[in-house]
């Protein structure tokens, strides 16, 4: 997911580059016989209670979830709120996060196929002489695997600091992205393992627009968008997907800006719809047919071709591949930005399709696209987040200063708060940062984990600490700073 202040998004168990890459093939034998028993798509009735529950229990306020069925036929059903008066449809306008990773990758894939650049070729080839790319053991970053997530650059890159956390990629600049190429070096062999990357996606999406010489959003139709008659999918939102946008919601229901994604684009920029993603997907799964038709199905193809292990599935070109209970495979990604949640992905021997498009952040819905996908995949429980119906208190500023400063749990484990804005922000070591809420002049409580800090006061009015309340323990911190 492209989400900078949540460090759990998407990580995998790491593990070694694989061997050799394997096509994706339908399966045979006794295997193909159980997954022929598997079910058919739910019913779009079945389908409106799965994510109605989802609404009805405050996870999202609106939900679009787009089927293509196993003869081509495609369904979309949407239940909740948009934010403005236009009722959620199949034509409404979502930020899609990392599943921009894909279309990134196609590009590359249209790209090497036309001979503009080789798989194999090193990133730092296509940008500026000035720049110096982190290499180790003398391997140099790939185009390959930068897609491949495999690079060993971080998740993000240390020097990034937003200025404004509603929108956070907003000021990442070229000029940041280079300065942090150049003095960052790497803490494992290229290629060695998979850690997913937004930074590493974001800057092969920045290498394929110079060697493309045009900005982001013309390389993706140019190579892309265009050729699919994706016309609803954009980097900048034409006026008339302005019109049809489903306003992003945060954990709490309120509405948050667009994000605005500048020098790391590749991994999240863009905007879709459900048809024109049900387009896509169509497309992706056509290229895996026996008979490969489109006029992208060989790249398309390519970007399908498992060529890493990740966890316990693998990666192609960016999209991941999960082994199903049945013996089959799901290709998939999800996505996730400040007000949104989305997935995308395929069983490529079932040939059905699903996406899943929401318009709130937290905990996401991709296990609505699995368990349509592969039924013996369970869906989890529409439960209300634990933070509904807690009622926020403002706090004087004088009050919210005494709280900020460092507290520590263990040596090696700290809570740093600090002051953003009108509130509270809190930031655990090694992670991302987390905004709390008031309920009373101690008490505070985030809106993303099933949590609460409770800060001590002495009599004197002087902060010396804070309890952590989570996961039925009782967690003290003194205030070191």
């Amino acid at each position: 997911m492209l989400t900078p202040c949540t460090p759990s998004d998407m990580r995998r168990l790491a593990s070694i580059l694989a061997a050799s890459a394997v096509l994706l093939h339908p399966a045979t034998g006794p295997r193909a016989e159980l997954r022929a028993q598997e079910p058919a798509l739910l019913s779009d009735s079945a389908i409106r209670e799965i994510i109605k529950g989802r609404v009805e229990a405050q996870t999202a306020a609106g939900i679009v979830v787009g089927v293509i069925e196993p003869d081509g036929r495609r369904r979309v059903v949407s239940y909740g709120a948009s934010g403005t008066a236009r009722p959620l449809d199949a034509n409404s306008v979502f930020e899609i996060g990392s599943i921009t990773k894909t279309f990134t990758a196609a590009v590359l894939a249209e790209m090497a196929r036309r001979g503009e650049v080789r798989l194999d070729d090193p990133v730092a080839k296509y940008l500026p002489a000035s720049v110096t790319v982190p290499s180790r053991n003398g391997r140099q970053i790939t185009l390959v695997d930068l897609a491949t997530q495999s690079s060993g650059l971080p998740r993000m890159p240390t020097n990034f600091s937003p200025k404004d956390q509603s929108n956070p990629y907003a000021d990442f600049t070229p000029e940041l992205l280079y300065a942090f190429l150049s003095s960052y070096q790497l803490q494992r062999d290229v290629g060695a393992e998979y850690e997913y990357s937004n930074l590493g996606v974001g800057l092969l999406g920045h290498a394929l627009t110079l060697r493309a010489k045009a900005d982001l959003e013309t390389t993706y139709r140019r190579y892309l968008l265009d050729p699919l008659g994706m016309k609803d999918t954009r980097v900048a939102l034409a006026p008339s997907m302005r019109e049809r946008l489903a306003l992003g919601h945060n954990e709490a229901g309120n509405v948050v800006p667009n994000w605005d994604v500048a020098a790391l684009g590749g991994a999240g920029a863009l905007r879709s719809t459900a048809n024109d993603m049900l387009a896509y997907l169509a497309a992706n799964m056509a290229a895996d047919a026996d008979s490969v038709r489109g006029p992208l199905a060989p790249a398309l193809h390519a970007t399908h071709v498992r060529r890493r292990d990740a966890g316990p599935g693998g990666i192609g070109l960016a999209w991941h591949i999960r082994p199903t209970p049945a013996g089959g495979s799901i290709v998939w990604h999800n996505g996730g930005t400040g007000g949104y949640r989305t997935f995308a992905g395929y069983d490529p021997a079932r040939r059905v399709g699903v996406v899943v498009l929401a318009n709130s952040s937290g905990a996401g819905h991709d296990d609505i696209g699995f368990h349509l996908l592969a039924p013996a995949l369970a869906l989890r429980p529409p439960t209300r987040p634990a933070w509904v119906g807690r009622k926020e208190v403002a706090l004087p500023a004088t009050v919210l200063d005494r709280y900020v400063g460092e507290y520590q749990l263990t040596p090696a484990f700290s809570l740093v708060v600090t002051r953003e804005g009108d509130g509270l922000v809190t930031q655990a070591t090694g992670q991302g940062k987390i905004r709390i809420f008031a309920e009373s002049e101690t008490e505070f409580y985030p809106r993303v984990v099933d949590a609460r800090i409770t800060f001590q006061v002495d009599d004197g009015g002087k902060v010396t600490g804070l309890t952590l309340h989570q996961n039925g323990r009782d967690m003290p911190a003194a205030k070191v700073k």
